[in-house]
Formats: C-alpha cells, sequence, structure tokens
C-alpha cells in the first residue's frame, strides 16, 4: 500500500481559476488537471492506493462550502482534510463541524491565510484541536507566494509544540521548504506527535539532509506525502525506496505511519 499525505484539488467550480492562479504563482507545470478525477488518474499511474486531499479556506468566508465539498468527496481512495481560517469569528465552530462532518484533519497555510504560525489569535484553533484530537497540517517554511517572508517556520512550530504538546501536528516539505538546517536544529528529534511530510521534497532536499533528519526524528514520523498536482507522486516514492534504511522503515513512510495516524486498518 501507497499513502500520499499532502494532495490538492479542487471543485469543478473553481478548478480552472485556481489551478491558473496557483501554476502561475508557483511557475510550476501540474501534473493533474486540478480535479479530484485527475488525481485519481494520477494516483493510478503513480500506484498510490489513498490520497489525502488538504483544502485551504483563504478567507473565512469559504468555511462551509469548502469543507462540505471536502466531505462529498470521500471514498474509499480520497481522504479529505477541513480547513479554517484562524481568524475567523466562527472559526471554532468551524472546527467542531469538521469533526462532525469526518474529516480527517485541519490544513493549515499560513502564507495563504495571511497569518504567523505562532500568532496567539490561532491559538485558540490549535487548542481545540489538541483537544479533540484533531490533526493539523501546516505548510511549513518557504512558498512563492511570499518568497521573502517565513510565515511557518522551524522555531515557530518549535515554540507551537511547546505550548500545546498534544496536538498532533503535520510539517509539511520535511518541516520545512528550504530551511532544513533549521528543521535539524528545531524540530528533528522533538518528542511527541510531531510528523513530517515529504511533500514536492523529492528533488531539493538532497540525499545527506533527508537521512539526517530522518535518522534523528525516526522513520515512524515521517509520512509520503507528493504535493500532488505540484509533483508527481512517484518522485517521492522513489526518493523513499532509494533510501538507506530498512524495508519495515520505507513501510512506515510509504503508509504504515499514515494508518497508524488515521486509524486505517
Amino acid at each position: 500500500m501507497i499513502i500520499d499525505f499532502h494532495t490538492h484539488a479542487f471543485s469543478e467550480i473553481i478548478v480552472k481559476k485556481a489551478m491558473g492562479i496557483l501554476a502561475e504563482t508557483s511557475g510550476l507545470e501540474p501534473f493533474t488537471d486540478g480535479t479530484v478525477k485527475g488525481l485519481c488518474e494520477r494516483m493510478d499511474k503513480s500506484g498510490v492506493d489513498i490520497s489525502l486531499v488538504l483544502p485551504i479556506a483563504t478567507k473565512p468566508a469559504q468555511h462551509k462550502i469548502i469543507n462540505d465539498w471536502a466531505a462529498s468527496i470521500h471514498s474509499e481512495r480520497i481522504y479529505p482534510f477541513g480547513t479554517v481560517h484562524p481568524y475567523g469569528d466562527d472559526a471554532l465552530n468551524t472546527v467542531e463541524r469538521i469533526k462532525s462532518l469526518g474529516l480527517y484533519g485541519v490544513k493549515l497555510h499560513p502564507d495563504y491565510q495571511g497569518f504567523f504560525a505562532n500568532d496567539k489569535k490561532a491559538y485558540p484553533v490549535y487548542d481545540l484541536c489538541s483537544q479533540l484530537d484533531i490533526p493539523i497540517t501546516f505548510h511549513a517554511g518557504f512558498d512563492p507566494l511570499c518568497p521573502d517572508m517565513i510565515h511557518g517556520s522551524p522555531e515557530m512550530f518549535e515554540q507551537i509544540h511547546k505550548d500545546f504538546p498534544k496536538l498532533t501536528m503535520i510539517l509539511a516539505h520535511m518541516g520545512g521548504m528550504y530551511r532544513w538546517d533549521m528543521v535539524e536544529k528545531h524540530i528533528a528529534g522533538i518528542d511527541g506527535n510531531v510528523y513530517l511530510d515529504t511533500a514536492v521534497v523529492a528533488n531539493e532536499i538532497g540525499i545527506n539532509p533527508l537521512n539526517r533528519i530522518i535518522n534523528k526524528h525516526g522513520a515512524d514520523r515521517i509520512l509520503m506525502a507528493s504535493d500532488c498536482p505540484w509533483d508527481d507522486p512517484l518522485n517521492e516514492i522513489h526518493m523513499i525506496e532509494s533510501l538507506d534504511i530498512p524495508e519495515n522503515d520505507k513501510e512506515k513512510i510509504l503508509y504504515k505511519n499514515a494508518c497508524r495516524l488515521l486509524n486505517i486498518r
């Protein structure tokens, strides 16, 4: 089995506009058309069995429509997260609704949502997610939307973990895109439910930093992820399969850790 813990898709209503804006911002050629159907086709080509779809509400007014759509795409192969803007007046009610809808977690993207990850205004969301045992996947590190400002740094996530030690955090892009030296210093090896995903790092991180982070943090808290459509899942799968670690550790990264985290049997 292979589980991709970090992918994106959009409703048919907004997919063309959203994909156009994101492709222009990132400068990347997407590997799907941005639809759930397109994602499933790429999964078939890559040998991925299950994908986690992570939507993002860039403003509070989008809470209901995006989370309703996320719930509607749930299937044997598509496991959706929900989304909440931490500055929304209804943020806490939205977190509770995400739980009631049976969504698998919350995705936060500090850059696209316009907040710093350690902003105390976001803390009530972290606190409630911790209480309700809802994992949060954070975008971490560099993003081309605002290349000169890091809204979610390893240092910020270290502080959040200290303040909410029971919160399950998944830090995308191996803990911080292009900030892997700081990941080694502040995140790798930290205690608790702090996971790192491999989203879109296969051609970026380099084998030595990758090995150091995995060895220090432990293979049982690394999650295979691609950020599809912005990378082909095969790139991350091949990266993981080429690691000089035991086969059981590769299986943990490819699917066993995700199964444990999401209670998938």
